[in-house]
């Protein structure tokens, strides 16, 4: 009996050392880079506030909003596990495609960035704030909280990109593949809150062709993941569960997308630049440089003018 006392005490013991270890290490993280922890409380507060008036305003348009969020959401979840799912067939993508289907998700990303939400967002600011200036000066407001945003949670998320290596606090105590996994999440976020936002005052003019681009770069993407898992030793069927859980983020990502860009006027212009910076800097933070590691640049770039090109005509086809 006191054998399994002392066992049990020992656990606890462990897990409290664990806990304070984490804490630790966060607080370490958040004294070294004061200004990226004051950026994160900052983008995290506005986007509190943003949330709660849309949730007291009931979302602009009532629950369709919302509705054509998660749909959008969803569709972007189920074409990062159809890349996924293809996973299966193709035993080794060379790196040069690889970077190719990267630099292709990339353009479309930018593209995306730029027509479906900057565009339309200076257009709503403008009407808005009666003034090109004050309405620019709103967006680029947005874009801010979204850099800040990325920022923070780049900085104390443990994660691993594979030129970079492990970062972020307590990374020595996660798994190589899940460091991986929580970066990919990482990613899908700010995409995730892209398709919410473009439907949060029920535009399909926006949303539809910004869902578009997102849900067909998804596809090579989610191959891409699969492929990267496999590489680093995963078996075919777990790599592929895990590729399509990360995409569960985008779903998660455009309600809350919804909410904050569904309460306030200028909300909604913010919530644009801010899901537009978000994604601008997941593309030069993270895509673009992980596409030229191998020497494939130009292959990379021919894919990301490729990307560019498509989502230029959905959004001119569709917007």
């Amino acid at each position: 009996m006191s054998d399994n006392n002392s066992a049990g005490g020992l656990a606890l013991a462990g897990g409290e050392m664990a806990g304070l270890a984490w804490r630790d290490a966060w607080r370490i993280q958040a004294r070294q880079h004061p200004w990226m922890t004051g950026g994160l409380v900052i983008s995290l507060a506005a986007m509190l506030l943003l949330l709660a008036s849309g949730v007291s305003d009931g979302i602009a348009g009532g629950g369709e909003p919302l509705r054509l969020a998660m749909l959008g959401g969803l569709a972007g979840f189920g074409a990062t596990a159809l890349g996924a799912l293809a996973g299966i067939t193709l035993r080794k993508l060379s790196a040069r495609a690889e970077d190719s289907l990267l630099g292709f998700a990339a353009g479309m990303m930018l593209a995306a960035s730029s027509f479906s939400l900057i565009l339309p967002g200076l257009a709503a600011a403008k009407e808005m704030t009666g003034s090109g200036a004050m309405g620019a000066l709103t967006v680029t407001a947005g874009m801010a909280l979204g850099v800040l945003l990325m920022l923070g949670l780049d900085r104390f998320t443990p994660h691993e990109h594979e030129s970079t290596g492990p970062c972020g606090p307590g990374c020595d105590r996660v798994g190589k593949v899940w460091l991986f996994v929580l970066a990919i999440t990482l990613h899908n976020l700010p995409e995730g809150m892209a398709i919410g936002v473009s439907f949060a005052q029920g535009d399909m003019n926006v949303g539809l062709p910004l869902t578009s681009a997102i849900a067909i770069q998804d596809i090579p993407e989610g191959l891409a993941v699969v492929m990267a898992l496999r590489a680093a030793g995963v078996r075919a069927w777990p790599a592929v569960l895990m590729a399509g859980a990360s995409g569960l983020m985008e779903p998660l990502g455009a309600l809350f997308g919804a909410g904050i860009a569904g309460g306030l006027a200028l909300a909604y212009p913010i919530g644009l630049g801010l899901a537009a910076g978000a994604m601008i800097f997941v593309v030069s933070h993270e895509v673009i440089p992980e596409t030229h590691r191998n020497g494939h640049q130009t292959s990379a770039t021919l894919g990301l003018m490729a990307g560019f090109a498509v989502m230029m005509f959905l959004d001119t086809a569709m917007g």
